[in-house]
């Protein structure tokens, strides 16, 4: 799927928010931190990987400046429409955890480093895929404040709130600016959940963890590991600066409280295969499902929203296979 050769994806590529060219090609070195055929089944089989060094120092360094200049009002452009469940802190929102989405769209400097082709090669290997997008990013702080709630994120796995999303290969990419440890309340996951038979499923898994009870959450991963006839293995990871972890659209996870006594700062890059598309997902009360995207992306013909929209979700990889079926 990853050409050998530096060129060997073959030419340019569509433009990063910023004007920033993609080529799909990876240089030699970077051909050697691509997850190996055994790191690839050990995704398959966890629902996780964390990544070697993908991002330099230096360009981490930079991502984090850009991050401060977003959070001090920086912007290269705003949305043309605020979505109904948009991740938006602002500083009146006081010293909670801040979440803050589509900053590859609205923030240049932000896309030009975190839209790196090498993090989506390393994606599409994961995923079994030949093309990945750019699905959502969300710039995160959590502070260094004891006992604040916002800072504990429950149980939950990103597909239920990605509903409208037919493709069942969506994965994350956890981008943190520092090393990154439990004791800053890293992301943990549960190993192996994303094969679980899922049950108890209901129209309340479409919301946000922020807008549900956590016992509730905690409740529904025990009920799903019961069901499974497996213990809940609760994994932290344990991220040094420049590396990133990547986890699969149905693997549980959360993260703790930030004990660290510095501000844990952090991208979360939610990626997408190349055959992911809209599709209707029905509510109990005859209505239907709505992601953010659902108002901001061109539409198809057909009048469904376009996730391949190359504004909002621009393409990241393509392998020299793109336009085959992926799925």
């Amino acid at each position: 799927m990853i050409g050998a050769g530096p060129k060997a994806a073959g030419g340019a590529g569509p433009r990063v928010p910023g004007g920033a060219e993609l080529r799909f090609e990876l240089t030699a070195e970077e051909r050697e931190l691509l997850p190996s055929a055994t790191d690839v089944a050990f995704y398959a089989e966890h629902g996780w990987y964390l990544a070697p060094k993908l991002f330099t120092d230096a360009e981490v360094d930079a991502l984090a400046a850009a991050a401060e200049g977003y959070y001090a009002g920086a912007r290269s452009r705003e949305l043309p429409v605020r979505p109904p469940r948009l991740a938006a802190w602002q500083p009146s929102d006081g010293p909670v955890q801040r979440h803050n989405d589509y900053v590859h769209y609205e923030s240049d400097p932000i896309a030009r480093i975190l839209c790196k082709p090498l993090v989506g090669a390393v994606a599409a290997l994961l995923a079994g895929v030949s093309e990945i997008r750019v699905f959502q990013s969300t710039l995160i702080l959590k502070p260094a404040v004891a006992g604040e709630p916002s800072n504990v994120v429950p149980w939950h796995l990103d597909k239920h709130y990605w509903s409208t999303s037919s493709s069942e290969r969506m994965l994350t990419a956890f981008v943190p600016f520092h090393d990154c440890d439990e004791e800053m309340g890293t992301l943990t996951v549960v190993d192996g959940s994303h094969r679980w038979r899922e049950v108890g499923r209901e129209d309340s898994v479409t919301r946000h963890f922020a807008d549900r009870d956590r016992g509730d959450l905690e409740r529904l991963l025990a009920v799903n590991a019961a069901h499974n006839g497996v213990e809940v293995r609760k994994v932290p990871l344990v991220i040094p600066k420049g590396h990133l972890s990547f986890h699969h659209c149905r693997t549980y996870h959360g993260s703790g409280p930030n004990l660290s006594g510095r501000p844990r700062r952090a991208v979360s890059f939610h990626l997408q295969d190349g055959a992911n598309e809209y599709r209707r997902f029905p509510l109990s009360d005859g209505g239907a499902a709505v992601y953010n995207h659902d108002v901001l992306v061109r539409r198809l013909p057909d009048g469904r929203p376009d996730y391949a929209d190359p504004e909002f979700c621009p393409v990241l990889w393509r392998s020299p296979e793109a336009g085959r079926d992926d799925c």
